[in-house]
C-alpha cells in the first residue's frame, strides 16, 4: 500500500501555488463562490490566503450553515444540533466580501451573477459550490410537501431536526425503514451510518423496535464493515433489503405514510426518504449540467467542460471515482482555488494528487472509514492502484474507537478551516 497521508496530499496541493504565485496580486482579479458549504467556504478562504489581491465574494443566502458530516449523530441523539451551527463572520475578517442572498442566474458570456434580490456581480472567474438539490417525483409522490411528513434529512438543519423529533416520538415496537437511491448521491456511506446510530437508539431507548433500510442498490460503500457492526451490536434490530429482495422504493403516500416497493406495501412508524439527487438547482441554470443532472468537469482544475472560467467543485461535480463528499469538497475548493490564481499568473493547470476519507460510526465510540486517492494527470480522476483502502474488519474496539476520535477530529478541523 502506498503511504499517503491527508497531510502530504494538502503539502502536494500547496506546492503547486508555490512562490512566486503567492502575494502577487494582477489588477485585482474578481472571483466569485456560490455556496457557503464546506467546498466554497474553504475556496473563498484559501484564495485569499494565497493571494490577498484578490477580490472574493461568497454569495450564500444562509446566515447559517448547518453541516451534514456527524448530523446523523444528532439524528440518534448523541450530538447537539447547535454543534453542527457554522456561521461567516470569519470570512469577512479574512477579506471576503459576503453577501447573503441567493444566487439566481448566471450569464456565462457577460460573467455575471445575479441575484434574487436584482444585485448583478461581476466576476473573472467562478467557483460553483451549489450541493445538492432533491430529484422530486422521482420517487412517485415525493415532493416538498411531502418531505415534512418523510423527512429525507439529507440537507442538515430543519429536515435533521424533523427526523429525529419522529424518532423520539415514535412508540416502543415501532418500525423505521430508511429509503436509500441508488447512485450518485451526496455521501455514499451515510444512509447506514444513519441506520447504525438510529439503531443504537433504538435498542437503548425503545428495545422492541426495528429498522429496515430498502435500498435501491445490491451493494454498498463499507457494506462488509458495516454488516460486522451490526452483527455484532444490531442483530435482531436492522434488516438490509437490496434491489434483488425488492428493497427498491418507487412510490409513497405522504397522507397514509405508505412505501410502496415493486411488489409490496408499507407503513412504518417514520419513513426517512432519501430521495434521488442532482446538482444544486443553479447548476442547470447555468448550462453546466448535463443529461445526469450533475456537472462535467476537467478533473485536474475542476473547471467546467460546459463554460469557460467556472469550476465547480463538491457534490454537484462528476468527479468519479472521488465520492461526493464534505472531505471531498474542501480538498477540491483549495484545489481550484490554487489553479485559479495560477490562471491569474498566466500558468497553465498543473496535475495533483487528491484525496478523501470518509468515516462512518456504527456506534457511539467505534467507527470504520474508507480512504481513496485520486491522480487527475489525464484530465480525468482516476484511483491511484493500491493507495487507500479501509478499515479492517475485525479490527479491535480501540482502533473502532480511535476512528471514532479522528472523525471528529476531522470535522473541527475542516470547519475551522472553512468557517474560521
Amino acid at each position: 500500500m502506498i503511504k499517503l497521508t491527508r497531510r502530504n496530499v494538502l503539502a502536494g496541493l500547496t506546492a503547486l501555488s508555490a512562490p512566486p504565485l503567492l502575494g502577487m496580486g494582477r489588477a485585482r482579479a474578481r472571483v466569485v463562490v456560490i455556496g457557503g458549504g464546506f467546498g466554497g467556504a474553504t475556496a473563498a478562504r484559501y484564495l485569499r490566503r494565497l493571494d490577498s489581491a484578490l477580490r472574493v465574494t461568497l454569495i450564500e443566502p444562509k446566515s447559517s450553515y448547518w453541516a451534514c458530516p456527524l448530523s446523523n449523530l444528532v439524528i440518534g441523539g448523541l450530538r447537539d444540533m447547535a454543534q453542527q451551527r457554522c456561521d461567516y463572520s470569519a470570512m469577512q475578517e479574512a477579506g471576503v466580501s459576503v453577501i447573503q442572498d441567493l444566487a439566481a442566474d448566471i450569464d456565462p458570456i457577460k460573467k455575471t451573477v445575479m441575484t434574487q434580490n436584482g444585485s448583478v456581480i461581476d466576476y473573472d472567474y467562478l467557483i460553483m459550490s451549489p450541493g445538492i438539490d432533491m430529484r422530486w417525483g422521482a420517487v412517485e409522490g415525493y415532493d416538498e410537501a411531502a418531505a415534512e411528513t418523510m423527512p429525507h434529512a439529507w440537507q442538515a438543519g430543519r429536515q435533521t431536526e424533523l427526523l429525529a423529533r419522529q424518532l423520539r416520538a415514535m412508540d416502543d415496537g415501532g418500525t423505521v425503514m430508511i429509503s436509500v437511491p441508488d447512485g450518485p448521491y451526496r455521501c455514499p456511506p451515510g444512509p447506514y451510518e444513519r441506520a447504525s446510530v438510529i439503531a443504537h437508539y433504538l435498542k437503548t431507548q425503545k428495545p422492541k423496535s426495528k429498522l429496515i433500510i430498502l435500498d435501491a442498490k445490491e451493494s454498498f460503500s463499507k457494506q462488509d464493515l458495516f454488516q460486522e457492526g451490526w452483527a455484532e451490536h444490531y442483530r435482531d434490530i436492522i434488516e438490509w433489503r437490496g434491489r434483488s429482495d425488492d428493497g427498491r422504493v418507487i412510490g409513497v403516500n405522504p397522507d397514509s405514510g405508505e412505501l410502496r416497493t415493486d411488489f409490496e406495501t408499507h407503513l412504518p412508524d417514520v419513513a426517512n426518504i432519501i430521495a434521488p439527487q442532482k446538482a444544486g438547482e443553479i447548476a442547470a441554470r447555468a448550462g453546466l449540467t448535463d443529461a445526469s443532472g450533475w456537472c462535467p468537469i476537467n478533473g485536474i482544475n475542476f473547471e467546467s467542460r460546459q463554460q469557460n472560467d467556472i469550476y465547480v467543485i463538491g457534490d454537484a461535480a462528476i468527479a468519479n471515482p472521488m465520492p461526493k463528499s464534505a472531505f471531498s469538497a474542501a480538498l477540491q475548493g483549495k484545489l481550484a482555488a490554487i489553479q485559479i490564481v495560477r490562471a491569474v499568473r498566466g500558468l497553465p493547470p498543473q496535475s495533483s494528487v487528491l484525496t478523501n476519507t470518509c468515516y462512518s460510526y456504527v456506534t457511539p465510540n467505534s467507527a470504520v472509514s474508507i480512504t481513496g486517492v485520486y491522480d487527475n494527470k489525464t484530465g480525468q480522476l482516476s484511483a491511484v492502484a493500491g493507495a487507500g483502502g479501509t478499515t479492517p474488519l475485525g479490527a479491535s474496539a480501540d482502533a473502532r474507537k480511535y476512528e471514532s476520535e479522528q472523525a471528529l477530529t476531522w470535522f473541527n478541523n475542516a470547519a475551522k478551516e472553512a468557517f474560521g
